[in-house]
């Protein structure tokens, strides 16, 4: 939707109506996943994708059809068994589901344009299916939900678990009954109400302490992988914007100024790189990320550097096993870089791997010399 804004802001300074389609749900292989939308207007202008351009031409025409009366706002699926998804090129062996609905002008639609641009947290939940198809409900973490589904009981459930996807950032669709049911017994007999809650979380964090060459590229990587990217450094000479254009922010500070001033700001999808050899600053900065809620601290350093620190960890007062287990020292996966680029590469990879379960590599659980 981000994306959108620009596109639809000068299309309604036209006068033109607009349809948007947005993907919400997704069985096996899926070319964009929940929350992919694209937007037609009555012209037929498209802005955006929902598959890569898979499904757009169909999706276009559906989008016509209902900015033109044609059809109601509505769910379509397109699948690699349905002959017709087939014939518009869907061939990833997945099924992709959108809900397409024109977009109307309004408070919620201008609540979620100005928070997502000021990049505040936000749920969008929209009825999918069920009686009151195509209300919205805008969820904030910090005030009363705005609009109405169209029961007050199904408002204030369905607020309630929009928090909590919220704040997972996550994205998808919710079973209800009429009055905000969630049991199988109460949902039993009763039509269902079909309510998909869209997520817009702030960009994940990650605050690199140390302005050293793989800082740069490491701020470089993580950019592209949507990062807010903070560099942060207690010498004037070396943290500057001039060296780290890349980053949103260069902080001259110690990192326990940086830790004390926004400690709280740091989530299980944040990610705190230490890549100095100096005592002075990086035992702080670990000390740091270790009382802080970020999803992953890691210390760059050999094998023989990461056992000096951990014991001026522990004459800090460090030494708690759970604690200590967070630290993923050497930082990395053990593909062999060696390189600034590569090894920033390696860090990402292994913050991708530890925020999806998945088992991969690390350094920090092998032996032996890091570089070959």
């Amino acid at each position: 939707m981000r994306e959108l804004f620009d596109d639809l802001d000068r299309w309604r300074d036209a006068g033109r109506k607009v349809a948007l389609a947005r993907v919400v749900d997704v069985d096996g292989s899926g070319p964009r996943g929940p929350g992919a939308a694209m937007a037609v207007n009555d012209a037929g202008e498209v802005a955006g994708s929902v598959s890569g351009g898979c499904v757009e031409g169909a999706v276009v025409s559906e989008a016509l059809a209902i900015l033109a009366g044609e059809a109601d706002p509505r769910v379509v699926t397109f699948g690699y068994s349905d002959d017709e998804a087939f014939a518009v090129g869907l061939t990833c062996g997945g099924t992709i589901r959108l809900f397409i609905q024109p977009l109307e002008s309004g408070v919620i639609d201008e609540l979620l344009r100005d928070r997502i641009r000021a990049e505040q947290s936000v749920a969008l939940a929209t009825v999918i299916d069920g009686p009151t198809r195509a209300a919205t409900m805008l969820v904030v973490p910090d005030g009363p939900a705005v609009g109405t589904l169209g029961d007050a009981q199904l408002d204030r459930v369905v607020a309630r678990d929009a928090l909590a996807e919220l704040e997972a950032a996550r994205s998808g669709v919710r079973n209800y009954g009429p009055h905000g049911e969630t049991t199988p017994e109460d949902l039993e007999g009763s039509p269902v109400v079909r309510v998909y809650v869209e997520s817009y979380a702030p960009p994940p964090q990650m605050w690199i302490f140390g302005a050293v060459d793989f800082t740069a590229a490491l701020a470089r990587v993580a950019k592209v992988l949507g990062y807010r990217v903070t560099v942060c450094d207690a010498r004037e000479v070396f943290a500057t914007r001039r060296r780290f254009p890349m980053a949103d922010e260069v902080i001259v500070a110690w990192p326990g100024r940086l830790f004390d001033e926004r400690r709280g700001s740091l989530g299980p999808r944040d990610a705190v790189c230490v890549l100095t050899h100096d005592a002075k600053f990086d035992v702080p900065a670990v000390a740091g990320a270790l009382g802080s809620g970020a999803g992953y601290v890691g210390v760059m350093g050999s094998r023989t550097t990461h056992e000096k620190r951990l014991e001026r960890l522990a004459e800090a007062g460090i030494d708690r096993p759970e604690d200590l287990a967070r630290l993923m020292s050497p930082i990395g996966l053990d593909i062999g870089a060696r390189t600034p680029e590569e090894t920033a590469i390696s860090i990402c990879a292994e913050i991708i791997a530890r925020r999806t379960g998945r088992d991969a590599p690390s350094l920090k659980d092998t032996a032996g010399p890091i570089h070959a």
